[in-house]
């Protein structure tokens, strides 16, 4: 065997194989929590960078989402290094740029390998099988089939066990799921009618789990993104509606005959807002925890407008206001459970607006796809493809509820996944005008 044989065959291992393999195993790796995801997304991360510098891969960095993303991790940084812990922040800022060159190094992958589209599809429904079977069983008998318990009587969490946070990751994946078939079945010659019907029950099903996780903003984020795609899509909006009354049907009779799911998703909801629940009358942001959390972070904003108190150090900041009469127990958590709130509070007001104008962009542009597609326009800006993975950005992106950290490991992960395939899909549109 040559040297240039050997030396080619060695960079394929390292460059394409390590990280096609990470890539697509990572909805698994993204179940079993924290550790083998961001280990994943590291490994991904360096091994591309280096392959940038040994095989000139510059075009995949010159691009606009590529620039905006270096000024907003320079902030980051700026911000990590003005807070009152520069060590701990920057942690947290400085490693970030990890998760954009993981969306790079996506859409490397299959511009070297087409197929990793059609494997990362099924791994996805692998893992949306497994929980499936696994969540049922868990809310039917109890336990699951590893044994772990309910977290409560309103709480399905499957193998996530304490972690609540099923919904989280069905309701964020299902749209890059159903993007993925959309792909996938475009591509088939022949319609695959087995393949059909085993997809529209995972996602019937799927739905009806989300309920019973009992998370709400992921029923509100399941509900946003079939809306959503139901409005823009093109080819398949009648089948993706279809399956979406097919949810619901379900949905309602979950709700019907099990009153806990229904205690959980309605009842509590509505002593949330009203303050029933704390036995106040009085209206509140979604509830009076989000309410105190939501005052402290733009009361952090007001003291720190340009670059905040540095990603990560909210709950620290939060304390300097202990002694002040709108100061409560709920004040002061790990993040403010809102984006817009976070990046205001942690990083400032540019950090903000970056963010901010980003989802204005992808709102405006699909408005003008919707109206292009509504007067039967052959020019639109999205193809089916891009619109679902676009829904699964704008539940990233959502500023009109509660969220979790936007500097959490786990989530940023899971915000930065459909990135790859979308700017992937994008440059090769471009290619072929």
């Amino acid at each position: 065997m040559s040297t240039s044989m050997f030396n080619w065959q060695k960079q394929s291992f390292y460059f394409v194989i390590i990280p096609t393999c990470i890539t697509v195993l990572m909805p698994f790796f993204l179940i079993t929590g924290p550790f083998l995801s961001d280990l994943g997304v590291s490994i991904v991360s360096i091994l591309f960078l280096i392959n940038s510098k040994k095989n000139n891969l510059l075009k995949y960095y010159n691009n606009f989402y590529f620039k905006v993303f270096i000024i907003f991790w320079l902030i980051l940084i700026i911000s990590s290094l003005l807070s009152n812990n520069i060590l701990v922040s920057l942690k947290s800022s400085f490693f970030y740029f990890r998760f954009a060159i993981f969306s790079l190094c996506f859409w490397y992958l299959i511009e070297k390998n087409i197929k990793i589209i059609n494997y990362v599809f099924y791994s996805i429904i692998f893992c949306f099988l497994s929980l499936i079977i696994d969540g049922y069983i868990q809310f039917f008998f109890g336990k699951n089939i590893f044994g772990i318990e309910m977290y409560n009587a309103q709480r399905v969490s499957s193998f996530f066990g304490s972690e609540l946070i099923l919904g989280s990751y069905l309701s964020r994946f299902f749209p890059i799921l159903f993007a993925l078939f959309v792909f996938i079945n475009k591509r088939l010659r022949v319609q695959n009618k087995k393949l059909l019907f085993f997809i529209t029950i995972i996602f019937i099903l799927t739905e009806g789990l989300i309920l019973l996780s009992g998370e709400r903003l992921a029923l509100f984020f399941m509900n946003l993104s079939a809306i959503y795609i139901i409005l823009m899509i093109r080819d398949y909006r009648m089948y993706r509606l279809w399956t979406y009354i097919g949810s619901l049907i379900l949905i309602f009779m979950l709700l019907f005959f099990f009153p806990v799911a229904k205690n959980r998703i309605i009842d509590q909801t509505i002593n949330d807002f009203n303050g029933k629940n704390i036995k106040e009358d009085k209206f509140y942001i979604f509830s009076k925890p989000h309410n105190d959390m939501y005052a402290s972070g733009i009361r952090i904003f007001f003291d720190d407008k340009f670059f905040g108190v540095g990603p990560r150090q909210f709950r620290n900041e939060c304390k300097r206001y202990e002694f002040t009469h709108e100061y409560s127990i709920y004040s002061c958590e790990t993040h403010p459970h809102n984006t817009y709130i976070e990046l205001l509070s942690e990083a400032g007001i540019f950090a903000f607006l970056i963010v901010a104008i980003l989802f204005s962009l992808i709102t405006f542009f699909s408005f003008k796809h919707f109206f292009l597609r509504i007067s039967n326009s052959k020019k639109i800006f999205f193809n089916d493809f891009q619109v679902c993975l676009i829904s699964a950005i704008i539940i990233s992106l959502w500023p009109f509820s509660p969220s979790g950290s936007f500097f959490n490991n786990w989530m940023s992960i899971v915000y930065y996944y459909p990135i790859g395939m979308f700017l992937w899909s994008r440059h090769t549109e471009r290619k072929l005008d």
